[in-house]
């Protein structure tokens, strides 16, 4: 897959996605997202590829916003277009069906921090700065921020990181909840590939089980969200990486998981 600022490497059932944007702090224009959308489509259709890796080409930024230039052009209409379609982006990254995790590399701002929460987890470097600072262009966050934010850090911490547009540290994001993890400078998408790793060597059909739960339980009320994992763990039971599971764990064994 060749693009002009995105790259994607798979090595052994993991993709890496850089968005690769580094002189403009890897901003994203119309077109970065239009790349973005065909890639991650692309790695959802793709069986070879367990689990992605998503961060910024330089060691300044993940993203830093959006592309300033070509958003000040924006008018009602147009506006409103762009924003779905980053909105498009974003869901096709949190529904992917395989895990995707954020390796933050420095600022991300904006449609950057909106990225970072699109993605199943997020692993900070120390120098990462997040925030949403759409306010201070006399705009709102609007790749999901209003929405996805309070989701994860609550309705306080939201409102005022989208109120006041100021930026904080990892070691704060990784207090309210924004970030899983913070490394030193540097190590973020290496932490990143260990741990998809780690997701690797699970069974992939349990993989996507977990995120189905997860991610549609969350939007519902709990009698439902209930239901829909005990219907969910009675599908993983009547797999065979579940009979390979549990046959290994009671010979003293690694299971050898083979995703049917």
């Amino acid at each position: 897959m060749t693009y002009k600022n995105v790259l994607c490497e798979v090595k052994e059932e993991l993709a890496v996605v850089t968005i690769n944007r580094p002189g403009v702090l890897n901003a994203l224009n119309e077109e970065t997202i239009s790349e973005l959308i065909d890639v991650f489509y692309k790695i959802k259709q793709d069986d070879a590829v367990g689990v992605v890796v998503i961060t910024g080409a330089g060691e300044k930024a993940f993203v830093a916003g959006a592309d300033i230039k070509e958003l000040s052009q924006k008018n009602s209409l147009t506006g409103k277009d762009f924003v779905l379609k980053g909105q498009m982006c974003l869901n096709i990254i949190e529904n992917l069906g395989k895990p995707v995790i954020a390796a933050i590399n420095g600022f991300a701002l904006g449609g950057g921090c909106e990225i970072a929460m699109a993605c199943t987890m997020r692993i900070a470097a120390q120098n990462a700065k997040l925030g949403q600072p759409e306010i201070n262009l006399g705009l709102i966050p609007g790749f999901g921020g209003t929405q996805r934010l309070p989701r994860l850090v609550g309705k306080g911490n939201a409102a005022e990181l989208a109120l006041t547009g100021d930026m904080i540290s990892a070691e704060e994001a990784h207090r309210i909840g924004l970030v899983n993890k913070v490394v030193p400078r540097g190590e973020a998408l290496g932490e990143a590939e260990k741990i998809a790793r780690k997701i690797l060597a699970k069974s992939p059909v349990t993989v996507r089980l977990i995120l189905e739960a997860v991610n549609r339980g969350v939007e519902v009320g709990l009698p439902e969200a209930l239901n829909l994992e005990a219907n969910l763990f009675g599908i993983a039971c009547a797999t065979e990486d579940m009979k390979e599971g549990t046959k290994a764990f009671l010979e003293k064994r690694k299971p050898d998981f083979k995703g049917e």
